[in-house]
């Protein structure tokens, strides 16, 4: 019977922000579906415009959700009892704007947005531009440590690490991202653009990924 050893690397890295992830939530309604519909185009040309005039392309602005649903409210007739009433439908279009992390870059898109009339809710998050490289360099690193253990169990138990006979890794999809989040509030609407200024280092995205090995033992 071949003998075999069992092991999970775990692969960790550090990871510099460079890229940045802008994104705006428009939101409209109407009781008309047409006319909530025409809006909610207005409001899209109205954003467009706004990050156009700083140097940004209007198809960089990409469409992450779009919905339309049919919003009631409960209405008291006096009595106690409540009835449902149409309010109207309603149009929410989540949008991402994608760039290389630069501060006076930010500053223009956040001014551009905050002053633009369809007055979009917005958030911000971190990421790195090269994602690939990143997975490839935890693997790397899972591999290694692996590697590592495999061989000091194999030591210290008296016997030899042998040929390697599989690899089990999930493939998960990983979320690299910075734990540093930044909102945007409404009231910078109705502030001057040169207020809307940022200088932000966002804190080193730190990343874990695993993979089970298994080796034959001699």
């Amino acid at each position: 019977m071949q003998k075999t050893i069992t092991v999970k690397g775990i692969g960790k890295i550090s990871a510099k922000p460079d890229y940045v992830l802008l994104f705006m939530l428009l939101k409209s309604c109407d009781t008309d579906y047409d006319k909530s519909m025409e809006l909610a185009d207005k409001e899209l040309e109205q954003l467009k415009e706004a990050l156009s005039g700083v140097g940004f392309d209007k198809k960089a602005l990409k469409t992450v959700d779009f919905n339309v649903r049919t919003e009631y409210n409960n209405v008291d007739d006096g009595l106690g009892n409540y009835r449902r009433e149409f309010n109207g439908y309603s149009v929410n279009h989540r949008l991402k704007l994608e760039f290389d992390l630069d501060s006076k870059k930010l500053s223009n898109a956040l001014s551009a947005v905050s002053g633009c009339l369809s007055d979009p809710e917005l958030s911000i998050a971190f990421t790195v531009k090269d994602v690939s490289a990143v997975n490839e360099e935890l693997l790397c690193a899972a591999a290694q440590n692996a590697e590592h253990k495999a061989k000091v169990l194999c030591g210290a138990s008296g016997v030899e690490l042998g040929e390697l006979l599989s690899i089990d890794y999930s493939w998960n999809e990983l979320n690299i991202r910075s734990d540093t989040r930044c909102k945007v509030p409404r009231f910078l609407k109705s502030a001057p653009a040169s207020a809307v200024s940022v200088d932000i280092e966002p804190d080193d995205i730190d990343v874990r990924d695993t993979a089970t090995f298994v080796w034959e033992i001699r």
